[in-house]
C-alpha cells in the first residue's frame, strides 16, 4: 500500500526532476534560438510613463543616471530584494528627464552585455515583465534620438524578452505576476504595431486570466480585496495603453473594469478606510483615488453584499462581516481563516478590528496572521476553522469551510447579519452560527454566537475574541461585568451575561509587514450541550 508520505515524496521527486529538465532546456542553444526569433520591426507607439502612476512608488527626489555606478552595477553583490529592484528597471521612473540619454542607454547596453542571453536569475518572470514595461515607458531616455545600431539591439531585446514571457506564462502559478507578464506582452504588441502575434497572444492570455480567476459577479475568486484592486489597476493601465495608441479597446476589458471598479467602490469608496479580511491591511488607496479622478473613472456600488462580504452603513457607523465560504485552494494563498468575523467603524475609527495580515511569506508571522484567533469570531480548542498545507512557497487551504443560512436585514432602525459555517464540523462535530444585530437609535450592537452539536460526547473549550485598535484604551470594571473601550472621544461598553470576559494582549498587523501590540476582549467557556448560545452586547456610552 502506498501511503500519503510516499506520494508526497514522489511528487517532490517529480517536481525536482521537471525543474532540472526545464533548467537544462532554458540554458540550451535550442532555447536561445527559439526566443531570439525576432523581427526587424521598429518601436512605434510610445506609451506615456504617467499611465503607470497607479502602481509606482514615486520619490520626491529625482535621480540623475550619472549617480549610478554604471560600469559595475550588474556585477555587484547585493540582496535579493535590491537585485530584483535594479534588474526590473522600475527605478528608471525616478530618473530626472534631464539625465543623459547616452548614459541611460549605456546602462541598458551594459545590462545586455552581461544578461543578453537567458539566465534564470535576471530573467525571472516578474523581473522580465517589469523590465519590458520600464524600457518601453521611459522611451524618452531609453530610445529616442538613438543611432540605428542601438535601436536594432533595443528592439531585438524587447522582443526576445517578450518571447521568453510567452514561453513561460502558462507555467506561472502566481496570478499577479501572470497579469504583469500579460500586460508586458500586450504593451509590446501595441508598441510594435506590425507584430500582431504579441497583441493577439497577450489578449488571449488576458481572457484566460479573467475566465480563470474572476467570478460571475466580477470579483476575484480569491476573495482577496488587495488582489481585486491590483487587477483593477492593471486593467485600467492596459485600457489606457489601447486608448493612447488609438487602438479599439476590447469590450471585455471595459466590462471587467466596470465590475472590478464596482468592487472597489463597495470596499473603499464609500467607507474610505480598509477592512481587514483575507489578506488586507492598510493601503494607500487615496493616491489611487486621485489617479482615477485624473483619468475620468467613476465607480459606484449600491449593494450590501459582494464577494462573500456584507457591509451595512449609515453616516456614523459601518458594520462589515465575512459571510463567504473559503476559496478554492488554488486561490487561497492569502486567505485568512476568519469566517463570520466582523469589524465595526464609528465615525471612521475602528471600534472592533481584525488583526490585519502579515504578507511576508518568509516570516512565521504570516502563518500566525492567517489563524482564526486573529479575527473577531469563535475559536474552538485554539484550532482554526480551516486546515492548511504548504504548496511550494505558499500556505494554502487544505480543508475549507462553507457558510450557509445567510440572512441580511437592513432597515433604518434595525440591522442584522447572520450565517453559519461548518469549519469545526469534522474535528469537533460543531457548527458555528452567528447573528450580529445593530440598533441605530440606541447605538447598540447585540451578538449571538451559537455552538450546535449533534453528539456532544465530550467537553470542548471555546473562545470568542474582539480585537481592538492599538490606539484604543480599554479597562475592566471592578465588578467584572463590563469592559469599557475608549476610541478618541467616544466611549463604548462591552458585556456578556453568564460568561467570563477578560482582556488579553495580542498582535496587530494593520500596517504592511509590521506588528504592534494591541489588546482584545475575549469570552471563554466550555461546551457540552447540543445547543449553546453566547450573547454579548456593545453599547455606546
Amino acid at each position: 500500500m502506498i501511503n500519503s508520505n510516499s506520494l508526497g515524496f514522489l511528487g517532490q521527486f517529480y517536481c525536482g526532476l521537471r525543474d532540472n529538465f526545464k533548467n537544462i532546456y532554458q540554458n540550451s542553444n535550442f532555447y536561445e534560438k527559439k526566443i531570439s526569433k525576432t523581427f526587424k520591426n521598429y518601436f512605434q507607439y510610445k506609451p506615456s510613463p504617467h499611465l503607470l502612476s497607479s502602481i509606482l512608488k514615486y520619490q520626491n527626489k529625482k535621480y540623475r543616471i550619472e549617480d549610478f555606478v554604471i560600469d559595475t552595477i550588474w556585477q555587484s553583490k547585493m540582496s535579493a530584494k535590491d537585485y530584483e529592484k535594479i534588474n526590473n528597471f522600475f527605478w528608471f521612473f525616478s530618473l530626472d528627464l534631464k539625465s543623459s540619454k547616452e548614459t541611460t542607454r549605456s546602462v541598458i547596453k551594459n545590462w545586455v552585455k552581461d544578461n543578453g542571453k537567458y539566465n534564470k536569475k535576471s530573467w525571472e518572470f516578474d523581473i522580465t515583465s517589469k523590465r519590458i514595461i520600464a524600457w518601453l515607458s521611459n522611451h524618452q531616455l531609453t530610445y529616442e534620438d538613438s543611432d540605428r545600431e542601438y535601436c536594432l539591439m533595443f528592439d531585438h531585446m524587447i522582443q526576445k524578452q517578450t518571447n521568453h514571457l510567452l514561453s513561460e506564462i502558462k507555467s506561472s502559478d502566481n496570478l499577479e505576476n501572470k497579469l504583469i507578464g500579460c500586460s508586458a506582452i500586450i504593451l509590446t504588441g501595441l508598441a510594435y504595431k506590425n507584430e500582431k502575434n504579441y497583441l493577439e497572444n497577450g489578449l488571449n492570455i488576458l481572457k484566460n486570466i479573467i475566465k480563470y480567476s474572476i467570478d460571475n459577479q466580477g470579483f476575484t475568486k480569491s476573495r482577496n480585496i488587495k488582489q481585486l484592486i491590483f487587477y483593477l489597476k492593471y486593467f485600467i493601465i492596459i485600457r489606457e495603453w489601447f486608448k493612447e495608441s488609438q487602438n479599439i479597446i476590447p469590450e471585455y476589458i471595459n466590462e471587467t473594469i466596470f465590475y472590478l471598479g464596482s468592487g472597489y467602490a463597495f470596499f473603499w469608496k464609500d467607507i474610505n478606510s480598509d477592512i481587514f479580511f483575507n489578506g488586507n491591511y492598510h493601503s494607500k488607496n487615496n493616491d489611487f483615488d486621485q489617479y482615477l479622478k485624473r483619468f475620468g473613472y467613476k465607480f459606484k456600488n449600491d449593494l450590501n453584499e459582494l464577494g462573500g462580504y456584507v457591509i451595512l452603513k449609515n453616516k456614523k457607523i459601518v458594520l462589515a462581516m465575512d459571510v463567504g465560504s473559503s476559496p478554492n485552494k488554488n486561490f487561497s494563498k492569502e486567505y485568512q481563516y476568519g469566517a463570520l468575523s466582523f469589524e465595526i467603524f464609528s465615525n471612521q475609527k475602528k471600534l472592533i478590528t481584525n488583526a490585519g495580515y502579515f504578507s511576508d511569506k518568509k516570516s512565521k508571522l504570516n502563518k500566525l496572521s492567517k489563524s482564526t484567533s486573529l479575527h473577531n469570531t469563535l475559536i474552538i480548542e485554539d484550532f482554526s476553522s480551516c486546515t492548511s498545507k504548504k504548496r511550494g512557497k505558499f500556505i494554502v487551504v487544505d480543508k475549507g469551510l462553507k457558510v450557509v443560512k445567510k440572512n441580511i436585514v437592513y432597515e433604518k432602525n434595525y440591522w442584522k447579519i447572520s450565517g453559519s459555517h461548518d469549519g469545526y464540523l469534522q474535528k469537533f462535530g460543531s457548527i458555528h452560527e452567528r447573528t450580529v444585530e445593530f440598533y441605530p437609535e440606541q447605538n447598540k450592537f447585540v451578538g449571538f454566537d451559537k455552538i450546535l452539536r449533534k453528539v456532544p460526547n465530550k467537553e470542548i473549550k471555546f473562545d470568542i475574541r474582539f480585537h481592538l485598535h492599538p490606539s484604543s484604551k480599554v479597562m475592566k470594571t471592578q465588578d467584572s461585568k463590563y469592559i469599557l473601550i475608549e476610541i478618541d472621544d467616544e466611549g463604548w461598553k462591552f458585556s456578556c451575561d453568564n460568561y467570563n470576559i477578560n482582556i488579553d494582549n495580542g498582535l496587530y498587523f494593520g500596517n504592511k509587514n509590521s506588528s504592534k501590540e494591541n489588546q482584545n476582549i475575549f469570552i471563554s467557556g466550555i461546551n457540552i450541550e447540543n445547543e449553546q448560545t453566547i450573547k454579548w452586547e456593545i453599547i455606546k456610552l
